[in-house]
């Protein structure tokens, strides 16, 4: 018997031979991919359309230290591999360890951004209200630091619970589902970031 078809027997899977959870996500993502298209579309069009004349995104933006936040961020997005391998394998120090390594580092990535938002509010009263550049802006970053940290609530969580003795190895598919989220974080962070800034010095 195939591992879909143990899956499917036992109520995990869906009739598509994958895993319910798994597929939820999927769908989840799917949808989210559509949210943040929109946002970043909606950035790039009125960064054309309507110009803010007194603010200059070269001016203000420092390429060397969003740079330094997205390794951070790519960084933990290799170490959850990490962790998802261990989980499966059924190596749970291995797995906490990574996981903490990836809660570590997304504290770290919305450390960077909250110290961003301020310095670009104090020093260059640069703010959601700055027309139209400074309204997208602020939605789609923040938007993103915002599911930046829902991530580490979810690490945090099924951490804590590997310790209670509620996550191993028989539910590693909640790992893997959650490293499937986390991911996605990553890979919108780098359109993010090339769309917004690494644009301003074409």
């Amino acid at each position: 018997m195939s591992e879909a078809s143990v899956a499917v027997s036992h109520g995990d899977g869906s009739s598509t031979g994958i895993d319910n959870k798994k597929l939820m996500m999927w769908l989840f993502l799917g949808s989210d991919c559509m949210f943040f298209g929109t946002l970043i579309s909606t950035h790039l069009i009125y960064r054309k359309l309507y110009p803010n004349p007194e603010v200059s995104p070269t001016e203000i933006f420092s390429i060397d230290l969003t740079t330094a936040s997205s390794f951070i961020l790519l960084m933990s997005s290799f170490l959850m591999a990490l962790a998802v391998s261990a989980m499966h394998k059924g190596e749970m120090k291995s797995y906490r360890r990574m996981t903490w390594g990836v809660i570590l580092f997304g504290l770290i990535f919305l450390g960077f951004q909250v110290y961003e938002f301020n310095h670009f509010i104090h020093h260059y009263d640069f703010t959601i209200q700055s027309g139209t550049m400074g309204s997208t802006f602020y939605l789609m970053t923040g938007t993103h630091g915002c599911h930046v940290a829902i991530g580490v609530l979810i690490l945090l969580s099924q951490l804590i619970a590997s310790y209670k003795g509620k996550l191993t190895t028989a539910n590693s598919m909640d790992v893997e589902v959650a490293g499937l989220y986390w991911h996605f974080v990553d890979i919108v962070w780098i359109i993010i970031f090339s769309a917004v800034y690494l644009v301003e010095y074409l």
